[in-house]
């Protein structure tokens, strides 16, 4: 009994000790099998959530115009210099959406001064290539939307001293842009080299078409940023003609309205142009808002010139004054 029972002791370890060796190599191999799997889903391409596939360069259209002048797309060297602004633009997601929501208040303005003074429309994408429809100031103190130089700036007739710069006056700055690129326009020959010469200076421009011998933009070998600047223009023109062929979508609720206003004078000095504000229902935010070129908190107008200022129709989202303004210990514009 004791030599049966031995045996079958024997041969229950034997199974058991099988049994157990061959759950270790099933354990094995389905470790290496999911760690297989692992591997060869990691050397596939990524595929996060919310994520695209690929990063697809935008497809270049096969005829361009600017302000009714054909670009040749057919040269390789204006395809790539175009495609180079186009891939930029359309990848620079928070600027161009931002200033995409800004061209229902602003572009009215510039379009209607623009045709008034017989300016091609396609011009108003130069000035979001200059500002990017802010008022801006440049390192070279170029300033405002069309980002006039002081001295270009009164040349064309803009006011600009400490307490008015007519540079941050949207209609008066895009009155003298008209009157500087027709200017351009006349002396150089078309539109394309008039743009050109908005950021090289027409003397810049005229001279390298006089020592290259060549009368085109597309032609001309500039310094890096003309050279650039003029498919910048073009490509933001596409882009903002046909944002959601780009991908920027754009709710029409979500786009900046325009702000109704109506127009007072002013012909005499304002000591506090904070109380001056209350004093139309409005506060000093909302009037520097609307009247940027209004550069000091007074204005003495020694020379006791006429100015427009601009008010908001809609006065009801203006909180009453807590307190009474006091006059201005300095003269620092706070912005």
């Amino acid at each position: 009994m004791v030599m049966l029972y031995n045996k079958t002791l024997s041969t229950f370890v034997q199974r058991y000790m099988y049994s157990m060796k061959k759950s270790v190599f099933i354990i094995i191999g389905a470790v290496i099998a999911i760690t297989v799997v692992a591997l060869l889903a990691f050397d596939q391409p990524e595929k996060a959530v919310n994520k695209p596939d690929s990063i697809k360069a935008p497809a270049l259209p096969e005829k361009l115009l600017f302000a009714g002048e054909s670009v040749p797309m057919k040269d390789f060297d204006v395809r790539e210099r175009f495609d180079r602004e186009l891939m930029i633009n359309t990848f620079y997601h928070s600027q161009t959406l931002f200033a995409l929501k800004k061209t229902k208040r602003f572009f009215p303005v510039m379009e209607a001064v623009m045709k008034k003074n017989g300016l091609p429309d396609d011009f108003k994408y130069l000035a979001v290539a200059e500002s990017g429809l802010d008022n801006v100031v440049s390192p070279a103190k170029a300033e405002g939307f069309w980002q006039f130089l002081e001295s270009t700036g009164k040349r064309y007739g803009l006011e600009i001293n400490e307490e008015v710069d007519e540079r941050y006056h949207l209609e008066k700055a895009t009155e003298a842009a008209c009157k500087y690129l027709k200017d351009n326009k006349e002396k150089l020959g078309n539109w394309t080299l008039a743009a050109a010469a908005y950021n090289m200076g027409e003397n810049g421009v005229d001279n390298a078409i006089k020592k290259q011998g060549v009368g085109s933009y597309y032609d001309l070998l500039l310094n890096k940023e003309t050279s650039r600047y003029l498919f910048r223009i073009l490509a933001i023109k596409e882009i903002y003609s046909n944002p959601a062929k780009y991908g920027f979508v754009i709710d029409s609720a979500e786009y900046y309205p325009t702000i109704e206003t109506y127009t007072v004078t002013l012909d005499s000095a304002v000591d506090n142009l904070a109380q001056y504000a209350i004093s139309q229902g409005i506060n000093y935010k909302v009037l520097k808002l609307l009247n940027p070129w209004l550069r000091k908190p007074y204005l003495k107008n020694k020379a006791k010139k006429t100015y427009t200022i601009v008010l908001p129709k809609d006065k009801s989202f203006i909180t009453p004054p807590a307190i009474t303004p006091v006059s201005p210990a300095t003269g620092e514009e706070t912005e």
